[in-house]
């Protein structure tokens, strides 16, 4: 009998493995198309390496001198680091980007999906929308997720209903990486094996999901498999670990000071999932791609509501962000559709087929990851799949000349809030409100001058620009029919 939990199906796994390996199997083996001795004919390994609200320039490699990126930093020279990368302005709309290669409002991610698994049903990502986790495991790979989903939390949708085999994590936003509570308003136990509650308090997660990921890769090294990484970090509650506290005392910004140390424990935490990769002897057979999902949080003022919150802590207890990030001339953060809210650091390793140790300057997107694996993977999505919006950045990773695959326009739109770039120009506003902003990412002070009065003409062709992408990406059913 085979167990339930993945922990127990390891030993179960191994134990028969071992037995397989005899007589006639052994002989069968040496001659099988899947044979574990040979790699060369297998399909790359994905890893996608996913952080939470870490900011445009926050690692080392990108430019903020003052952080310990070690391992982020050693990603950057075996791979391609793109400095206009652009995910979204807050997590669920770039998680959607990310999955499914499309932009988030034709799966119904158009504001806050539903994040109490056992709650009402709210928004959740319509399960028509087909993810890179549903067409790599028809392509024959092993799939797991360990971290935070928020692509809806009510248990007919999630992970494990749009193509990975685990799940372990969060299904919502955050949570306190020790009691495993959201700690919004009224607060939830946030924390599942698929949609199994697990009990675990005390324990940190990034360590608890670090060590699933690391399992699962020992587990599957010798098939092709993709392991998608959401962090939840450094995305508040900000608890770091005591050793990378240690190393900042001397930042005088004491909201520097805090967010520097959570990068480092994130950076901590991608190191071990990249040693695991070269302890299983599988990193130059791993495609990794690593970028963060918004610009860094400025929510500085998040407390405790109520008295008897189910979390534990008391009311006014503080668990927001410090605000320390560093966006360099850009301007903005998370919730914001500047530079600094929507412009993330991001790479691409994968040595045996793209160049290492370079940059690009092309605007790429959270969109253009799953293309690009598939073309990578040799991988051809189902006929039936929904068209995809982004691009393989491989041209650009093969030439540093190639063109803008966007020709250098942008839609984002969120809740009621919306942004179109063209060129160095961007105009932001609001459904239903005229009170426009129109800036540039050229002038001196990027994004800090409102030109809409000086330039009526240019606001009016954006602004249609905007209205013929949107009605374009709007579902029209706006309810999943599954």
């Amino acid at each position: 009998m085979i167990p339930n939990h993945p922990h127990d199906q390891h030993k179960f796994r191994t134990n028969l493995c071992l037995s397989l390996l005899t007589g006639t199997c052994l002989a069968f083996l040496s001659t099988s198309t899947i044979c574990f001795a040979d790699r060369g004919s297998e399909r790359p390994n994905v890893v996608i390496l996913f952080t939470d609200d870490q900011g445009t320039l926050d690692a080392n490699c990108f430019g903020s001198s003052d952080l310990y990126t070690p391992n982020i930093d050693a990603l950057a020279a075996r791979g391609i680091r793109f400095t206009q990368a652009y995910a979204h302005t807050v997590c669920c709309p770039s998680r959607a980007a990310l999955l499914t290669g499309r932009h988030p409002q034709r799966g119904g991610v158009r504001h806050w999906t539903q994040g109490n698994m056992i709650g009402p049903k709210g928004i959740n990502m319509f399960l028509e929308e087909v993810t890179l986790a549903e067409t790599l495991k028809e392509a024959g790979y092993r799939t797991a997720l360990f971290g935070k989903w928020h692509l809806g939390a009510h248990r007919d949708y999630g992970p494990k209903k749009q193509g990975f085999d685990e799940f372990f994590g969060i299904r919502d936003g955050f949570i306190d990486n020790y009691n495993h509570f959201f700690l919004h308003r009224n607060g939830f136990h946030d924390l599942y094996e698929g949609t199994d509650r697990v009990e675990a308090d005390g324990k940190y997660f990034p360590e608890m999901m670090t060590d699933r990921a690391i399992e699962f890769i020992d587990r599957n090294q010798h098939q092709p498999f993709f392991l998608y990484v959401p962090f939840n970090i450094p995305h508040y509650p900000e608890q770091s670990l005591a050793m990378h506290q240690e190393r900042y005392r001397g930042i005088k910004d004491a909201a520097r000071r805090t967010y520097a140390a959570m990068i480092t424990t994130t950076d901590h935490y991608i190191g071990r999932v990249l040693k695991a990769l070269e302890a299983a002897k599988i990193m130059d057979n791993t495609i990794i791609v690593y970028m963060s999902d918004n610009g860094h949080s400025n929510e500085t003022t998040y407390r405790i509501r109520g008295k008897e919150h189910p979390s534990g802590f008391p009311e006014g207890h503080f668990y927001g962000a410090s605000g320390g990030g560093n966006t360099g001339r850009w301007i903005g953060h998370k919730s914001k559709f500047l530079e600094g809210g929507i412009r993330v650091p991001a790479i691409l390793s994968y040595p045996s087929k793209i160049p290492s140790g370079e940059v690009r300057n092309q605007i790429v997107t959270a969109m253009d990851w799953y293309p690009t694996i598939l073309e990578l993977c040799n991988v051809k999505p189902a006929p039936s799949s929904p068209a995809i919006d982004g691009f393989s950045v491989l041209p650009i990773c093969n030439s540093a000349n190639a063109p803008s695959l966007y020709k250098d326009v942008l839609h984002f739109h969120w809740g009621s809030t919306w942004a179109v770039r063209d060129g160095n120009w961007k105009l932001m506003g609001a459904d239903g409100k005229q009170n426009y902003q129109l800036v540039s990412l050229a002038d001196e002070r990027p994004e800090t001058i409102n030109h809409a009065k000086d330039k009526p003409e240019l606001v009016k062709r954006l602004l249609k620009s905007h209205q013929d992408w949107y009605s374009s990406v709007k579902p029209a059913n706006p309810i999943s029919s599954k």
